[in-house]
Protein backbone atom coordinates (compact mmCIF):
# COMPACT_ATOMS: atom_id res chain seq x y z
CA UNK A 1 0.00 0.00 0.00
CA UNK A 2 1.53 3.40 -1.02
CA UNK A 3 1.62 5.81 1.63
CA UNK A 4 0.71 9.70 1.04
CA UNK A 5 3.99 10.78 0.36
CA UNK A 6 4.04 8.17 -2.77
CA UNK A 7 1.08 9.93 -4.34
CA UNK A 8 3.10 13.51 -4.00
CA UNK A 9 5.66 13.70 -7.26
CA UNK A 10 8.72 15.83 -6.99
CA UNK A 11 8.15 18.41 -10.05
CA UNK A 12 11.50 20.16 -9.32
CA UNK A 13 15.16 18.84 -8.45
CA UNK A 14 14.47 20.93 -5.15
CA UNK A 15 11.77 19.37 -4.28
CA UNK A 16 13.19 16.01 -5.03
CA UNK A 17 16.27 16.89 -2.44
CA UNK A 18 13.61 17.29 0.15
CA UNK A 19 11.90 14.39 -0.12
CA UNK A 20 15.21 12.30 -0.32
CA UNK A 21 15.98 14.33 3.00
CA UNK A 22 13.34 13.47 4.92
CA UNK A 23 13.43 9.92 3.82
CA UNK A 24 17.09 9.66 5.20
CA UNK A 25 16.87 9.09 8.77
CA UNK A 26 20.03 10.43 9.64
CA UNK A 27 18.95 13.67 9.08
CA UNK A 28 17.77 14.22 13.01
CA UNK A 29 17.10 18.37 11.66
CA UNK A 30 15.73 19.00 8.14
CA UNK A 31 15.49 22.50 7.21
CA UNK A 32 13.97 23.68 3.97
CA UNK A 33 13.49 27.49 3.21
CA UNK A 34 12.12 29.02 0.27
CA UNK A 35 9.41 31.47 -1.18
CA UNK A 36 5.82 30.72 -1.17
CA UNK A 37 4.37 28.25 -3.76
CA UNK A 38 7.50 25.77 -3.38
CA UNK A 39 5.73 22.64 -1.44
CA UNK A 40 7.82 23.00 1.54
CA UNK A 41 4.42 22.47 4.01
CA UNK A 42 2.80 20.10 1.65
CA UNK A 43 5.82 17.92 1.37
CA UNK A 44 6.83 18.17 5.20
CA UNK A 45 2.76 16.98 6.47
CA UNK A 46 2.36 14.45 3.66
CA UNK A 47 6.22 12.55 5.19
CA UNK A 48 4.73 13.41 9.03
CA UNK A 49 0.99 11.64 8.12
CA UNK A 50 2.67 9.12 6.47
CA UNK A 51 5.69 8.62 8.71
CA UNK A 52 2.48 8.35 11.51
CA UNK A 53 0.52 5.62 9.57
CA UNK A 54 3.04 3.32 9.18
CA UNK A 55 4.41 3.12 12.66
CA UNK A 56 7.85 5.35 12.42
CA UNK A 57 6.64 7.42 15.23
CA UNK A 58 3.13 8.13 17.32
CA UNK A 59 2.73 11.59 16.76
CA UNK A 60 3.08 14.10 14.07
CA UNK A 61 3.08 17.56 15.92
CA UNK A 62 2.97 20.80 13.61
CA UNK A 63 3.51 24.17 15.49
CA UNK A 64 2.97 26.78 13.28
CA UNK A 65 2.11 30.72 14.93
CA UNK A 66 -1.54 32.34 13.92
CA UNK A 67 -0.12 35.61 12.39
CA UNK A 68 -2.52 38.62 12.21
CA UNK A 69 -2.04 39.67 8.77
CA UNK A 70 -3.17 43.47 9.61
CA UNK A 71 -0.46 44.10 12.27
CA UNK A 72 1.73 41.26 12.33
CA UNK A 73 0.79 40.01 16.05
CA UNK A 74 1.12 36.12 16.33
CA UNK A 75 -2.64 35.01 18.06
CA UNK A 76 -2.54 32.23 20.68
CA UNK A 77 -4.56 29.58 21.89
CA UNK A 78 -5.77 31.57 24.26
CA UNK A 79 -6.45 34.56 22.83
CA UNK A 80 -8.68 32.81 20.08
CA UNK A 81 -9.79 30.05 21.73
CA UNK A 82 -11.58 27.17 19.99
CA UNK A 83 -10.98 29.07 17.08
CA UNK A 84 -7.58 28.82 17.08
CA UNK A 85 -7.97 25.14 16.23
CA UNK A 86 -10.57 25.29 13.86
CA UNK A 87 -8.03 27.82 11.84
CA UNK A 88 -5.43 25.48 12.46
CA UNK A 89 -7.24 22.15 11.78
CA UNK A 90 -8.35 24.29 8.09
CA UNK A 91 -4.69 24.91 7.35
CA UNK A 92 -3.90 21.09 7.60
CA UNK A 93 -6.80 20.80 5.14
CA UNK A 94 -5.96 23.53 2.80
CA UNK A 95 -2.83 21.82 2.23
CA UNK A 96 -3.99 18.39 1.79
CA UNK A 97 -6.75 19.02 -0.64
CA UNK A 98 -6.83 16.73 -3.11
CA UNK A 99 -4.55 14.18 -1.24
CA UNK A 100 -6.52 13.38 1.90
CA UNK A 101 -9.97 13.67 2.71
CA UNK A 102 -11.56 15.91 5.48
CA UNK A 103 -12.60 13.02 7.75
CA UNK A 104 -9.01 11.04 7.66
CA UNK A 105 -7.25 14.02 8.93
CA UNK A 106 -10.16 14.64 11.73
CA UNK A 107 -9.87 11.39 12.43
CA UNK A 108 -6.10 11.53 12.92
CA UNK A 109 -6.56 14.83 14.83
CA UNK A 110 -8.93 13.63 17.09
CA UNK A 111 -7.09 10.50 17.85
CA UNK A 112 -4.33 12.37 18.62
CA UNK A 113 -1.86 10.98 16.17
CA UNK A 114 -1.55 14.77 14.71
CA UNK A 115 -1.58 17.69 16.61
CA UNK A 116 -1.96 21.10 15.39
CA UNK A 117 -0.84 23.68 17.81
CA UNK A 118 1.09 27.26 18.32
CA UNK A 119 4.38 27.41 19.39
CA UNK A 120 4.17 28.17 23.02
CA UNK A 121 2.95 24.17 23.55
CA UNK A 122 6.86 22.91 22.93
CA UNK A 123 8.01 24.53 26.00
CA UNK A 124 8.87 22.90 28.99
CA UNK A 125 7.94 19.47 27.50
CA UNK A 126 10.39 16.75 25.99
CA UNK A 127 8.94 14.71 22.54
CA UNK A 128 9.53 11.01 22.86
CA UNK A 129 8.54 8.67 19.25
CA UNK A 130 7.51 12.20 17.69
CA UNK A 131 8.24 13.90 14.29
CA UNK A 132 7.78 18.02 14.90
CA UNK A 133 7.05 19.76 12.52
CA UNK A 134 7.86 24.41 12.56
CA UNK A 135 6.10 25.67 10.01
CA UNK A 136 6.57 29.47 8.93
CA UNK A 137 9.71 29.67 11.16
CA UNK A 138 10.24 33.97 10.11
CA UNK A 139 7.32 34.84 12.35
CA UNK A 140 8.92 32.39 15.15
CA UNK A 141 11.03 33.87 17.75
CA UNK A 142 14.68 31.89 17.21
CA UNK A 143 14.88 31.81 20.70
CA UNK A 144 11.96 29.34 20.40
CA UNK A 145 13.21 27.10 17.58
CA UNK A 146 16.23 26.71 20.00
CA UNK A 147 13.95 25.36 22.96
CA UNK A 148 12.47 22.93 20.65
CA UNK A 149 15.96 21.41 19.56
CA UNK A 150 16.34 20.51 23.39
CA UNK A 151 13.13 19.30 23.94
CA UNK A 152 13.60 16.55 20.75
CA UNK A 153 13.76 13.20 22.94
CA UNK A 154 14.09 9.52 21.78
CA UNK A 155 13.50 8.79 18.06
CA UNK A 156 12.77 12.34 17.06
CA UNK A 157 13.08 14.29 14.56
CA UNK A 158 12.37 18.04 13.72
CA UNK A 159 11.61 19.87 10.57
CA UNK A 160 11.63 23.58 10.24
CA UNK A 161 10.15 25.29 7.03
CA UNK A 162 10.05 28.99 6.06
CA UNK A 163 10.21 31.68 3.59
CA UNK A 164 13.01 34.27 4.63
CA UNK A 165 12.73 36.44 1.32
CA UNK A 166 8.53 37.67 0.70
CA UNK A 167 7.56 36.77 4.30
CA UNK A 168 10.09 37.87 6.64
CA UNK A 169 8.70 41.07 8.76
CA UNK A 170 9.21 44.36 7.28
CA UNK A 171 12.27 46.06 8.82
CA UNK A 172 13.68 42.75 10.36
CA UNK A 173 17.05 42.26 9.38
CA UNK A 174 17.41 38.77 10.35
CA UNK A 175 13.77 37.05 11.01
CA UNK A 176 13.13 33.24 12.48
CA UNK A 177 13.60 31.60 9.26
CA UNK A 178 17.10 33.21 8.25
CA UNK A 179 18.45 32.58 11.81
CA UNK A 180 17.73 29.05 12.00
CA UNK A 181 18.81 28.21 8.46
CA UNK A 182 22.27 29.88 9.34
CA UNK A 183 22.84 27.49 12.89
CA UNK A 184 21.98 24.48 11.13
CA UNK A 185 23.70 24.75 7.92
CA UNK A 186 26.76 23.86 10.30
CA UNK A 187 25.00 22.16 12.77
CA UNK A 188 25.88 18.15 12.93
CA UNK A 189 23.32 15.64 11.75
CA UNK A 190 21.50 18.05 9.65
CA UNK A 191 20.24 19.46 6.42
CA UNK A 192 19.05 22.22 4.80
CA UNK A 193 17.67 22.78 1.31
CA UNK A 194 17.26 25.74 -0.43
CA UNK A 195 13.93 25.87 -2.53
CA UNK A 196 13.61 29.01 -5.07
CA UNK A 197 11.97 30.41 -7.69
CA UNK A 198 12.54 27.52 -9.97
CA UNK A 199 10.74 25.08 -7.52
CA UNK A 200 7.94 27.06 -7.44
CA UNK A 201 4.57 25.02 -9.24
CA UNK A 202 1.13 26.20 -7.20
CA UNK A 203 -0.34 27.59 -10.10
CA UNK A 204 -0.43 31.29 -9.42
CA UNK A 205 2.24 31.80 -7.14
CA UNK A 206 4.55 32.79 -9.45
CA UNK A 207 2.96 35.61 -10.41
CA UNK A 208 2.20 35.94 -7.02
CA UNK A 209 6.17 36.24 -6.04
CA UNK A 210 6.30 39.01 -8.75
CA UNK A 211 3.62 41.09 -7.66
CA UNK A 212 5.16 40.97 -3.84
CA UNK A 213 7.79 42.06 -5.55
CA UNK A 214 6.56 44.97 -7.22
CA UNK A 215 4.65 46.01 -4.16
CA UNK A 216 7.77 46.11 -2.51
CA UNK A 217 8.90 48.39 -5.17
CA UNK A 218 6.19 50.60 -5.36
CA UNK A 219 6.21 51.67 -1.63
CA UNK A 220 10.03 52.79 -1.43
CA UNK A 221 10.36 56.45 -0.16
CA UNK A 222 12.40 58.06 -3.22
CA UNK A 223 15.14 59.99 -2.83
CA UNK A 224 15.31 64.07 -4.07
CA UNK A 225 17.52 62.29 -7.17
CA UNK A 226 15.20 59.80 -7.45
CA UNK A 227 12.07 61.85 -7.64
CA UNK A 228 13.57 64.19 -10.21
CA UNK A 229 14.27 61.19 -12.62
CA UNK A 230 10.47 59.83 -12.11
CA UNK A 231 9.49 63.36 -13.03
CA UNK A 232 11.65 63.62 -15.95
CA UNK A 233 10.01 60.28 -17.03
CA UNK A 234 6.68 61.05 -16.45
CA UNK A 235 7.50 64.54 -19.08
CA UNK A 236 9.05 62.70 -21.79
CA UNK A 237 7.01 59.07 -21.17
CA UNK A 238 3.35 60.17 -19.87
CA UNK A 239 2.45 56.85 -21.12
CA UNK A 240 4.50 54.64 -19.35
CA UNK A 241 4.08 52.56 -16.19
CA UNK A 242 7.21 52.90 -13.66
CA UNK A 243 7.66 51.05 -10.46
CA UNK A 244 10.38 52.70 -9.15
CA UNK A 245 13.79 54.52 -9.47
CA UNK A 246 16.75 53.90 -8.14
CA UNK A 247 19.54 56.27 -7.78
CA UNK A 248 23.56 54.88 -6.99
CA UNK A 249 26.20 57.22 -8.42
CA UNK A 250 27.24 58.02 -5.09
CA UNK A 251 28.01 54.37 -4.07
CA UNK A 252 29.49 53.82 -7.32
CA UNK A 253 32.00 56.28 -6.82
CA UNK A 254 32.55 55.49 -3.16
CA UNK A 255 33.49 51.61 -4.89
CA UNK A 256 35.45 53.10 -7.60
CA UNK A 257 33.89 52.01 -10.05
CA UNK A 258 34.31 54.63 -12.93
CA UNK A 259 33.53 52.47 -15.64
CA UNK A 260 30.87 54.67 -18.35
CA UNK A 261 29.08 51.26 -18.57
CA UNK A 262 27.79 51.31 -15.18
CA UNK A 263 24.62 53.56 -14.66
CA UNK A 264 24.38 56.38 -12.00
CA UNK A 265 20.33 55.03 -12.21
CA UNK A 266 18.29 52.12 -12.92
CA UNK A 267 14.50 52.65 -13.86
CA UNK A 268 12.14 49.59 -13.16
CA UNK A 269 9.50 49.27 -15.81
CA UNK A 270 5.87 47.57 -15.60
CA UNK A 271 6.22 44.56 -17.62
CA UNK A 272 5.13 45.60 -20.95
CA UNK A 273 5.99 49.59 -20.67
CA UNK A 274 9.92 49.21 -21.37
CA UNK A 275 10.06 50.69 -25.28
CA UNK A 276 7.79 53.32 -23.30
CA UNK A 277 9.80 54.64 -21.30
CA UNK A 278 13.13 54.17 -23.71
CA UNK A 279 11.44 55.53 -26.57
CA UNK A 280 11.36 54.05 -30.70
CA UNK A 281 14.95 55.43 -31.05
CA UNK A 282 16.07 55.75 -27.72
CA UNK A 283 14.80 59.76 -27.69
CA UNK A 284 12.76 59.75 -24.77
CA UNK A 285 15.21 57.87 -22.61
CA UNK A 286 17.99 60.34 -24.35
CA UNK A 287 16.17 63.40 -23.21
CA UNK A 288 15.76 62.13 -19.53
CA UNK A 289 19.61 61.75 -18.96
CA UNK A 290 20.43 64.47 -20.84
CA UNK A 291 18.29 66.69 -18.33
CA UNK A 292 19.38 64.82 -15.41
CA UNK A 293 23.30 64.78 -15.94
CA UNK A 294 22.69 60.41 -15.00
CA UNK A 295 23.64 57.70 -16.90
CA UNK A 296 20.34 55.37 -17.02
CA UNK A 297 19.54 51.73 -17.88
CA UNK A 298 16.02 50.55 -17.93
CA UNK A 299 14.59 47.08 -16.95
CA UNK A 300 11.52 45.26 -17.05
CA UNK A 301 9.83 44.38 -13.66
CA UNK A 302 10.13 40.37 -14.04
CA UNK A 303 11.69 37.87 -12.03
CA UNK A 304 14.85 37.85 -14.47
CA UNK A 305 17.26 38.51 -12.34
CA UNK A 306 19.73 37.81 -14.93
CA UNK A 307 18.63 40.74 -17.23
CA UNK A 308 18.82 43.06 -13.72
CA UNK A 309 22.39 42.08 -13.08
CA UNK A 310 23.21 42.76 -17.04
CA UNK A 311 21.96 45.95 -17.07
CA UNK A 312 23.99 47.55 -13.72
CA UNK A 313 26.98 45.45 -14.42
CA UNK A 314 29.84 47.04 -16.82
CA UNK A 315 30.97 44.10 -18.80
CA UNK A 316 27.98 43.32 -21.59
CA UNK A 317 28.96 39.79 -22.75
CA UNK A 318 28.76 38.98 -18.75
CA UNK A 319 25.12 37.66 -18.73
CA UNK A 320 26.16 34.40 -20.84
CA UNK A 321 28.65 33.62 -18.03
CA UNK A 322 25.78 33.59 -15.71
CA UNK A 323 24.87 29.86 -14.99
CA UNK A 324 21.86 30.79 -12.76
CA UNK A 325 20.41 33.22 -10.69
CA UNK A 326 17.86 31.93 -7.76
CA UNK A 327 17.24 32.29 -3.85
CA UNK A 328 19.28 30.41 -1.37
CA UNK A 329 17.78 31.10 1.71
CA UNK A 330 17.29 34.85 2.46
CA UNK A 331 19.52 36.03 -0.18
CA UNK A 332 20.23 35.87 -4.50
CA UNK A 333 22.43 33.19 -5.41
CA UNK A 334 24.24 33.98 -8.50
CA UNK A 335 26.42 31.25 -9.82
CA UNK A 336 29.01 32.37 -12.49
CA UNK A 337 31.15 30.03 -14.82
CA UNK A 338 34.34 29.48 -13.18
CA UNK A 339 36.46 31.30 -16.09
CA UNK A 340 34.63 34.50 -15.55
CA UNK A 341 34.00 34.67 -11.74
CA UNK A 342 36.76 37.12 -11.42
CA UNK A 343 35.28 39.40 -14.27
CA UNK A 344 31.84 39.17 -12.61
CA UNK A 345 32.50 39.88 -9.26
CA UNK A 346 35.81 42.72 -9.78
CA UNK A 347 38.21 44.10 -8.62
CA UNK A 348 38.28 43.84 -5.05
CA UNK A 349 34.34 42.88 -5.54
CA UNK A 350 33.53 45.78 -6.44
CA UNK A 351 30.42 45.04 -8.93
CA UNK A 352 29.39 43.01 -6.77
CA UNK A 353 29.22 44.73 -3.81
CA UNK A 354 27.34 47.44 -6.00
CA UNK A 355 24.46 45.30 -7.50
CA UNK A 356 24.55 43.62 -3.90
CA UNK A 357 23.86 47.39 -2.79
CA UNK A 358 21.31 48.26 -5.62
CA UNK A 359 19.13 44.81 -4.85
CA UNK A 360 18.98 45.62 -1.25
CA UNK A 361 17.62 48.81 -1.98
CA UNK A 362 15.07 47.76 -4.28
CA UNK A 363 13.48 44.45 -3.21
CA UNK A 364 15.26 44.23 0.38
CA UNK A 365 17.27 40.75 -0.64
CA UNK A 366 21.40 40.73 -0.94
CA UNK A 367 22.85 38.71 -3.67
CA UNK A 368 26.24 36.89 -3.27
CA UNK A 369 27.97 34.80 -6.29
CA UNK A 370 29.36 31.39 -6.61
CA UNK A 371 31.42 29.59 -8.98
CA UNK A 372 29.84 26.70 -11.09
CA UNK A 373 31.31 22.99 -10.36
CA UNK A 374 30.23 21.99 -13.76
Amino acid sequence: MSSLLDKIKPMSIGQERLINALKDSRNEIVGVFGPTGTGKSLISCAYGISSVLSGAYKRFIIARPVVDVSTGKPLTPEELGELYYKVASAYLEDILEGYMGKDEISKLLQEGKVLVTDVSYLRGRTFDDSLIFLDDAQSTQPENAAEILMRIGRNSRLIIAGDPVLQRPMGVEKDGATLLREVLLNEENSVVVDLGLKDIVRPGARRGVKVAFELRMRKRELSNSEKQVLDLVRIHAPDADVVTVVEFKQEKENLGIKSENVPDVLIVAKEGHLGRVVGKGGERIKAIEGESNFRIRTVEMNLDFKEWIRSLHPIGWIKKHIVDVDFAGPELLVTVKRDSFGAFVGQRGSYIRLIDRVFRRLINVGIRAMESEG
